[in-house]
């Protein structure tokens, strides 16, 4: 019952943002900009960007290099400010790092447009055309691939590599896009939606120098913890799934062509291989917290057993079940005989890489507002999913992809970029888009942490019949490659 209110209360909280319209009145827009405003400092002027975006991470610098070619934004000052190191990477790394994305051909042209594709390509990236999903409690699955084998479903990325190659490409911006590394940011202070004679008109930012600029208009792409998010008040609809997610760099028992994403729904959550090579893949296992850290204790042999164990044990299925769904598999078939995919074999897995065990937690979490006067949230700062899905990064390329046009159309016109009437058409855009992605998300992870017997009976013959209609399948395909 506590489970099911707050699932209900929280697509509640998510689904207010869906009534969000084009236009609004003039009280709503000012009710945006209602924060703490600080007063005027005289004793000293600060340097005023158009543009600053906290946050130097994988989203954050897909921000700074989407604006930084935009023509419509050239002769704007766009200031990145990262509170880490520069990311260089002279040459590829020799090990695979566990920390990857899957980078859907919607974000693979986005960072193609933005110049880094070139980069991220010219490293490291494996690309897969299929994927196999299935049931660990039935033998239900469902298979995605292309009708041309020779496209690619997605690539797996690693998020180093993607981030050295968009800072590469920022280097290449620095007319446009001025880039601040090891700039920790320690306050904020905010204007007020109508000028008063004794409030700063800018967003203001200090840093832990003691540096101070000011902004036109803040993007906060500082992670799901966002300082930019906090400061502002903005309530966030967020639990934790009282899962973790354990990774690692796993080496194959012998080398194949290992273009195929596997990932199977335990009961206590699913467990993902995805192709890094020929030879290795990378393992997302999200289990129990107490299971995880069991795992991060056991020798080398146990560990690669338990992964083996986790693809291929059938100890979860029962005698019921697995007849229930070959009935329902059969009379599929005769109503479509040339439906449906057959089933594949994962490859083993003969040992991991040194040292690449780790895990984090997992949870949910979205912003009610994704703007405020000056202001707008990007990546996890506004939005955070389960991994299940790997779509994560997409979600904050499209963020970016949308905040970009949006501050294109609005230079273009003149406009003021931190003014709220073109910020809240980026928020009802966005959130028209991730609240149907993240809702659905949430869903599959609670559909299949169970293995109650009527629930596992209705995913399997859902799982088949899905598996078996093609236009399901590809609208299942088209709306994760967006």
């Amino acid at each position: 019952m506590h489970k099911l209110s707050r699932a209900t209360l929280s697509l509640n909280g998510l689904g207010r943002c869906l009534i969000a319209e084009k236009y609004v009145s003039a009280i709503k827009i000012t009710s945006r900009g209602f924060v703490c405003a600080e007063h005027r400092d005289e004793s000293g002027k600060n340097e005023v960007y158009d543009v600053i975006i906290s946050g130097g991470g994988l989203v954050g610098s897909a921000m700074a290099c989407s604006l930084g070619m935009d023509p419509n934004l050239e002769g704007k000052k766009i200031l990145l400010l990262e509170a880490g190191n520069k990311k260089v990477m002279d040459k590829v790394p020799d090990t695979y790092s566990t920390r990857v994305s899957s980078i859907s051909p919607g974000s693979a042209s986005f960072l193609t447009g933005i110049g880094a594709w070139d980069h991220i390509t010219q490293m490291r990236c494996k690309p897969y055309k299929k994927m196999q999903v299935w049931d660990a409690c039935s033998d239900a699955l469902i298979t995605f691939d292309k009708d041309n084998l020779e496209d690619e479903m997605a690539y797996i990325v690693e998020n180093d590599i993607a981030v050295a190659a968009l800072t590469k490409q920022l280097d290449s911006l620095s007319d446009n896009v001025r880039v601040q590394y090891r700039s920790k940011v320690v306050k904020y202070a905010w204007p007020m939606p109508h000028q008063a004679a004794d409030s700063i008109p800018w967003v203001k930012v200090t840093l832990a120098s003691g540096e101070t600029v000011q902004t036109k208009l803040l993007i906060g792409a500082d992670g799901p913890n966002s300082m930019v998010r906090r400061a502002l008040g903005i309530p966030t609809v967020k639990w934790n799934y009282d899962q973790s997610a354990v990774v690692a760099v796993l080496n194959l028992s012998e080398p194949t062509e290992n273009n195929v994403a596997w990932q199977r729904f335990l009961p206590t959550g699913p467990i993902a291989m995805l192709p890094l090579s020929d030879t290795e893949s990378s393992l997302v296992w999200s289990t129990s917290h107490r299971l995880a850290e069991e795992l991060l204790e056991l020798d080398e042999e146990s560990f690669v057993d338990a992964i083996n164990s986790a693809f291929w044990s059938n100890e979860n299925q029962s005698e019921l079940i697995e007849t229930a769904g070959s009935l329902f598999r059969s009379a599929l078939s005769v109503l479509m005989p040339s439906a449906g995919s057959p089933r594949q074999l994962p490859p083993s897995v003969a040992g991991i890489s040194p040292k690449s065990r780790a895990m984090f937690p997992l949870g949910i979490g979205h912003a009610s507002e994704y703007i405020r006067h000056r202001v707008a949230l990007i990546g996890d700062a506004a939005h955070r999913v389960h991994p299940l899905a790997g779509q994560g990064a997409n979600l904050g390329f499209g963020d970016v992809a949308c905040l970009t046009k949006l501050l294109s159309q609005a230079a273009f016109d003149g406009k003021d970029l931190g003014a709220i009437q073109h910020l809240l058409e980026y928020e009802t855009e966005c959130q028209r888009k991730n609240l149907p992605m993240i809702a659905a998300i949430d869903l599959m992870k609670r559909l299949y942490s169970t293995n109650a017997a009527p629930v596992v009976l209705l995913r399997t013959f859902g799982l088949q019949a899905a598996n078996m209609i093609p236009t399901l399948k590809e609208q299942i395909m088209s709306f994760a490659s967006k």
